[in-house]
């Protein structure tokens, strides 16, 4: 999702709303765009409103949703649904799909998917923003929530700001954990040497928590649950290389596995607990692990 992190400069001498000096000043989006698609505000690491004042120095992180795009072709992409409604739809994503268009990936993708799931159930293409709220990097699979208006979006992205969803994961890494169980609590930046990548950072960055436990563990592998209490960007690729335990099949945080060269990326998504929009008390959707998963295992247990 679109995203501005940096200090607010002296042109808000005096105080400024935050609302028009996002319009205004850093000229991010326009007044109407900005109160129907910021998801996110957090001013001096705490959270904040559109209302609020801001004034020189103060440090600012804004998170918005993707405009509203008006090329995307629907497309009748089979997809594997956990439970759907008028507002929202939950489904097991596969390995391998992207989650929005971007550059190279303009069809094919979840969003592709949803706006067809969204004519078929009678509503506008008009204007029609798939409501993701959280991403599942393309090589990860499993469960995810999307909205189908923007009253729902806002309701998900609440939570997921206020850390109210909860999320576990699947992965199997590299090498024997010397701890069965255990926490990760850093800072998290965009590496400097490398866009693409993320690493852990001393200073600035996003605070990014992580708790694990290991499942199994073979004499060179180890089946481990991950529960991150933040969303950061490859946060759990991340930390697991960290620990040195990189995530098998993890083409930018792992190396070439001699075993294993052909994995892809094993990492799933096993279940999310959350709040529907218009409903009450927390529902948890699950999934199991996928094949590629099973096949790692019968391979180890072979050895």
């Amino acid at each position: 999702m679109p995203h501005y992190s940096g200090r607010v400069g002296a042109e808000a001498s005096g105080g400024q709303r935050l609302d028009k000096y996002a319009a205004e000043q850093l000229k991010l989006l326009n007044r109407s765009q900005i109160k129907g698609r910021i998801l996110e505000i957090r001013i001096n690491g705490k959270a904040g409103k559109l209302s609020r004042l801001v004034k020189p120095g103060d440090d600012l992180e804004l998170l918005w949703s993707d405009p509203p795009s008006s090329d995307l072709i629907p497309e009748n992409i089979p997809l594997d649904i956990l439970y759907e409604d008028d507002r929202v739809v939950v489904l097991n994503k596969a390995p391998g799909m992207v989650v929005h268009p971007g550059a190279g990936n303009a069809s094919g993708t979840l969003a592709n998917a949803l706006l067809y799931r969204r004519l078929r159930r009678g509503g506008s293409g008009e204007g029609f923003r798939p409501g993701i709220v959280h991403r599942l990097d393309k090589d990860t699979s499993g469960v995810m929530i999307a909205a189908y208006d923007d009253e729902a979006l806002a309701f998900l992205a609440e939570q997921f700001k206020s850390r109210g969803v909860k999320k576990n994961y699947g992965a199997i890494v590299r090498g024997v954990l010397k701890e069965p169980a255990g926490a990760l609590e850093t800072r998290i930046a965009r590496d400097r040497r490398d866009r693409k990548r993320f690493a852990v950072s001393a200073a600035g960055g996003k605070p990014a928590f992580t708790r694990y436990r290991v499942i199994r563990s073979w004499a060179h592998y180890s089946l481990v649950l991950l529960r991150p209490k933040t969303g950061r960007t490859h946060q759990l690729r991340v930390h697991m290389a960290y620990l040195g335990h990189p995530i098998l099949g993890d083409p930018l945080y792992g190396v070439k596995d001699g075993l294993f060269p052909q994995a892809g990326l094993m990492l799933h998504a096993k279940s999310l607990s959350l709040i529907l929009p218009g409903k009450e008390g927390y529902q948890t959707f699950k999934t199991p692990l996928p094949p590629r998963f099973s096949e790692i295992f019968r391979r180890l247990g072979s050895l």
